[in-house]
């Protein structure tokens, strides 16, 4: 395909590597973002090997291996403490790690800085107020008042998609699983070298995300997805960790800024139907929002870049592109929504009880398939 004019919608990890993506084939990109200060919250994010040969790619390793550490393997705990499984991960770069923990905020500034380097325009402050595709390319009216015509429009906003919204309208809603995740950073412990994963009445994971820093996340059940105020959340969360293993609770003593505390109910969502509609399409958690339970939904968000980015450059026609792009990825994304809400729901007794160790080895062998 020549080089497009392309908007996308959302300044987040899917939209942001879409326009590093689209960048190297030449594309004209512009990232509209509604958050005016362009923040993330300061806590960690897990990305495993299909993230790394990503990154890889996309030529952005070395930096984002700068921002982050590296580690090879995940370690499973029963609620006692006693650890029954280290499970390999595989590597799928020669001579890079296997996967990587890194703090969101050094993430997005390893992707905003690279978008930008490769010439993205960023407009922050801004959303879209109005779609229009006349079928030879689309009219967009921005919230400043300003407005502009592309050839293509990506959605990548996120679970609560507006501009899902204005394509499909039938299409299915985020829908809460009846649990939460509670996240804290924390200095790392000696010698940790892996993602250590506690099963119990709450899901616990200690992901070290650089030398000195780990963070720790917990699911747990929230029977109709109450709301918490700031003030008072880190006694909450310690309270969540009340009967995990006693490493945990003992780490726990150090959960104490309630600011420090990032409180998130657990959605999920599949789009079982199309992924576009004329020339808008959309990616990452506007298509499959997934729960955090195998660590998979943004590397699903950045493998959907790689492959749009791939399809549009094979096909002169934007609609057979999207419906390639889709057929690329739908098996793929529906696996980690899908078995990611097995392991949800096995927790919190609304389903069968999931092996955790197999259920990360199954992922990773999934994973470390061509995309």
């Amino acid at each position: 395909m020549e080089a497009q004019n392309i908007l996308v919608i959302g300044g987040g990890i899917g939209g942001l590597t879409a326009a590093i993506a689209l960048r190297r084939y030449g594309h004209r990109i512009d990232i509209i973002e509604r958050d005016p200060n362009w923040a993330v919250y300061g806590v960690g994010i897990i990305q495993q090997a299909n993230v790394i040969r990503a990154m890889d790619q996309l030529g952005l390793l070395d930096d984002y291996l700068s921002a982050g550490v590296g580690f090879d393997a995940v370690e499973i705990f029963i609620p006692s403490g006693q650890k029954v499984a280290r499970v390999p991960s595989p590597r799928l770069v020669e001579g890079r790690p296997a996967n990587v923990g890194i703090g969101r905020p050094a993430l997005h500034k390893v992707l905003g800085d690279r978008a930008l380097a490769a010439g993205a325009t960023v407009r922050l402050g801004v959303t879209a107020t109005a779609i229009d595709d006349d079928g030879a390319g689309v009219d967009v009216a921005f919230s400043d008042g300003s407005q502009g015509r592309y050839d293509i429009v990506i959605g990548a906003d996120g679970a609560y998609s507006q501009t899902r919204a204005t394509i499909l309208p039938d299409a299915p809603r985020p829908a809460f699983t009846g649990q939460a995740v509670w996240r804290y950073n924390l200095p790392r412990l000696p010698d940790m070298d892996a993602l250590q994963v506690y099963n119990g009445p709450a899901g616990v994971g200690l992901v070290p995300i650089s030398d000195t820093m780990m963070y720790l996340f917990a699911t747990t059940s929230e029977p109709g997805n109450p709301f918490y105020q700031t003030e008072g959340l880190a006694a909450t969360m310690r309270a969540r960790l009340s009967q995990a293993a006693p490493a945990i609770r003992a780490l726990a003593e150090g959960i104490t800024d309630d600011a420090g505390v990032v409180y998130r109910p657990l959605e999920a969502l599949l789009v079982e139907g199309p992924w576009h509609r004329g020339r808008v399409v959309l990616l990452g958690d506007a298509v499959h929002a997934t729960t955090p339970h195998l660590g998979q939904g943004a590397g699903m968000a950045v493998e959907d870049a790689i492959v749009l980015a791939d399809e549009l450059d094979r096909h002169a026609d934007p609609a057979a592109a999207f419906a390639a792009y889709r057929d690329r990825r739908f098996d793929r994304c529906a696996y980690i929504v899908r078995s990611s809400l097995a392991i949800c729901h096995g927790q919190i007794g609304q389903g069968p009880p999931v092996d955790n160790a197999e259920a990360t080895r199954a992922m990773f062998e999934r994973v470390a398939e061509p995309i």
